[in-house]
Order: structure tokens, then C-alpha cells, then sequence
């Protein structure tokens, strides 16, 4: 998967302030005024897009034009500089781009300010996307856009380090306890087990193989404080006081990928954007790849997706529905997996895609299972502070690093 989701991006202040200041202000989102009537004639398309590169700019370039050209209208791409700051701006100043690039971290806080338009319902087999994913897109009962691609988390495992420790493929983890007596014997042997993110972005995961979550499914209540997420933080703890696991800055690297690619921990917990961040600067690095270990209420994943964005100022909203319908059909999701590796948000091409990339089925198989990311505006400074708890876990008191949260949520969420 791409680089950007590798770390959530931060909200820049001043683009946050004026998109929630001009809803304040009583010129909000909602109004209905003449300039975001349909125009009559061909539509002229702004579409803002968060790349990952060239490839990535090329392929949405590419298919933009294709559905320009059929459709009697025009298309023009735009990669941006810093989409959350270019998009907060352009949302708040009220000239957005027609079409572009949400993050399920900032969904909710465009769409509580009726920035999004929410035309969900309008795209062909809305079914057809996974569930978890219309979960993430989903406010107010409203799945307001469709899920352009996604990624969940899964253990990575480097074979060579692995063998040296005299592990086989019988002590391949699919439980808790497995993964702890696989930990062991590789730190017996000298090496360190597993290079784990010290966010909620990865830790997370334990929380959900437990049967917690941060927040209730609608996003509208506090749930951390409970006995399954205090079990999860504990266990994590442990890992980290034994020397089972330990966080990317502890073995001098950046992100816990990097850790892994250049062999200081046998294993990591990371998405499928690592296969091509291997491929770049580690490419001697040997690994397999398998599905997060259950925890003790079953198998637990975290998701990471974007959406075709609307915005609820277009002039065109009805060419721009017609412009997502293309490029989230299955047969274009497919082109798209092959030329910037994204995995495709439609379970109809599943089968395909991992015929096609068989490496990436643990990923795939996730979705089943998978959470999506706090889905509530005004979280940022909650969720900032969490991980800031996290980041010091081995030494900190998991009950009181909880209920900080929920405290905090709760005044967030205005509850």
C-alpha cells in the first residue's frame, strides 16, 4: 500500500480552525444558494487527489481522461501538496474541488460540518463494498461516499531470522499465546521478536482481538475504559517489559518497516504498503506474510481507507457521482491495484485480485474482521494524546492511560 498511510497526517491548525470557524459562523456547508445549482452542459471536473507518487498520479490521470472522454464532460487531477491542508482550505474558503480524497481520519469532521455531499446510496452496489468500509463512511446513518481502496494490518514474518531461531512453520503464531512462546524462543536465541508501532494505529489491534474499541460503532460514545481494552493494553505491556517487543525508536529506525528491513526484529505488525517499501530500500530482505494472531475474542485487524470525497458546493454533483461510479468499478479498481498497489474496496474482484497478488491474501482475508479508525469529528487532540500515552506504555499504568481517553472523548464528543 502507499506511504500515506504509514502515519495519520495531522490536521494543519489554521485549515482546521477556518473549516469548523466558517460553519460557526452561520455560513456553513447546508445553504442552498444558486451557485451549487447543476450547470447545464458538459461539467468541467476539479479532482483533488493525496498521491503516492507518480505511478499513482499517472493511473487516476489516466482513468480521469478515459471517463472525460466518454462521457462527453472534462477531468483535470490535481496532486496535492498536503491534501488535509489544501482541501481544509479549499472546503473553508468555499471554491472545494468537485471530487477528492477523504481519509476515514478525517471523514467525520468534513462530513459533521456538511462539507460532503452524502450520495452513498447513488453508487451500483453499494453492497458490494466491505462492510467494515461502509462502516468507516457511514455518519448519521448515512454512507455519504464510496471507498476508494483500503488496507488492514497483518504479521510479517522475515523467514531467514526466523529459521536462525530455530523456529518452523509449525510456530507460525494464530494465537496470543503462540505469538508470546514464539516470542520467547527468538529472544532466547538473541534477537529481538517484534518491531511494533507505538500508536493506537497499530496497538489498536489487540484492543479489537479482544473485543474493544476506542469508541462505540456509531462513534458517538467513549468505550475505552473497559475490561477487554485494559486485558489488550496489558498484554501489549507485557510484551514490552519482557523484551518481546519493542517500539521503532527503540531499535534506531523510524517506523517499525524499517526496523524489520534491516533485521533488527524477526517480526512486525504493518500493512501491505510494506511490500513496497521492502521492494525499495530492503530488497534482500526475505519474508512471509500471515494474518494477525487472534486474541482471546477471535481474529482483530485494523483498516486504513479513503473515500471519493463529493463536495456538497459542486456544481456538478451528478457527473461528479457518475465520475466515482468509474473509478471504483471493479475492472478500474484492478487497473488501479496493478499500477500503484492499492487493494480494491469491492469484495467482487477479491478473488481476483488475489489470484493476481496471492502475497497479499492475509491482507485481504482481514477485511473481514477489520475496525476502521475513530469515526468522530473533533478528535484530533483526543487521539494525539492517546498515543502519547502509548508511546509510553512499558512504563505507564494502562487503566490510567484508558480512562484519560475516555474522559477526554467524552468531552470531545459533547457527552
Amino acid at each position: 500500500m502507499t506511504a500515506r498511510f504509514l502515519r495519520r497526517a495531522t490536521v494543519a491548525g489554521i485549515a482546521a480552525a477556518a473549516l469548523f470557524g466558517s460553519t460557526a459562523c452561520g455560513s456553513g456547508f447546508d445553504d442552498k444558494s444558486s451557485d451549487t445549482a447543476q450547470s447545464s452542459g458538459p461539467a468541467s471536473l476539479q479532482i483533488l487527489i493525496g498521491s503516492s507518487g507518480e505511478a499513482e498520479t499517472k493511473a487516476v490521470q489516466d482513468a480521469a481522461a478515459k471517463w472525460a472522454s466518454s462521457s462527453g464532460n472534462t477531468a483535470t487531477v490535481t496532486p496535492a501538496q498536503d491534501l488535509t491542508q489544501q482541501l481544509g482550505q479549499a472546503l473553508a474558503g468555499g471554491t472545494p474541488p468537485d471530487v477528492f480524497y477523504v481519509d476515514a481520519a478525517r471523514f467525520a469532521d468534513y462530513a459533521s460540518v456538511g462539507a460532503l455531499e452524502p450520495y452513498g446510496d447513488k453508487i451500483s452496489n453499494k453492497d458490494d463494498f466491505y462492510e467494515s468500509l461502509r462502516t468507516t463512511f457511514t455518519y448519521d446513518g448515512k454512507l455519504y461516499c464510496a471507498p476508494k481502496d483500503f488496507s488492514t494490518l497483518a504479521l510479517q514474518i522475515n523467514t531467514d531470522l526466523w529459521a536462525k531461531a530455530g523456529l518452523t512453520d509449525a510456530d507460525v503464531p494464530t494465537t496470543w499465546e503462540q505469538l508470546t512462546a514464539a516470542a520467547q524462543k527468538i529472544k532466547a536465541k538473541g534477537l529481538v521478536p517484534l518491531a511494533l508501532g507505538d500508536t493506537r494505529d497499530r496497538i489498536g489491534a489487540f484492543m479489537v482481538q479482544n473485543g474493544g474499541w476506542l469508541t462505540s460503532k456509531d462513534g458517538k460514545q467513549a468505550t475505552a475504559d473497559t475490561p477487554e481494552n485494559l486485558a489488550a493494553l496489558e498484554y501489549v505491556k507485557k510484551m514490552l517489559t519482557d523484551g518481546l517487543a519493542k517500539y521503532p525508536k527503540q531499535l534506531d529506525s523510524g517506523w517499525s518497516g524499517e526496523a524489520f528491513g534491516k533485521g533488527k526484529a524477526v517480526m512486525t505488525i504493518e500493512g501491505n504498503w510494506i511490500k513496497g517499501a521492502l521492494q525499495n530500500d530492503f530488497p534482500n530482505v526475505k519474508y512471509k506474510v500471515v494474518e494477525l494472531p487472534a486474541g482471546p475474542k477471535g481474529k482483530g485487524t485494523l483498516s486504513f481507507t479513503q473515500c471519493w470525497g463529493v463536495a456538497a458546493k459542486s456544481k456538478y454533483k451528478e457527473q461528479a457521482f457518475k465520475f466515482v461510479e468509474a473509478m471504483t468499478a471493479g475492472d478500474q479498481q484492478i487497473a488501479f491495484a496493478k499500477a500503484f498497489g492499492v487493494m480494491p474496496s469491492r469484495q467482487s474482484v477479491r478473488d481476483q485480485y488475489t489470484s493476481q497478488f496471492p502475497a497479499d491474501k492475509p491482507f485481504i482475508d482481514g477485511a473481514a474482521y477489520a475496525q476502521g479508525p475513530v469515526n468522530a469529528p473533533k478528535m484530533d487532540s483526543v487521539l494525539s494524546d492517546l498515543d502519547t500515552g502509548l508511546q509510553g506504555l512499558a512504563n505507564g499504568d494502562p487503566k490510567t492511560i484508558l480512562s484519560r481517553f475516555d474522559s477526554n472523548a467524552k468531552a470531545a464528543l459533547g457527552g
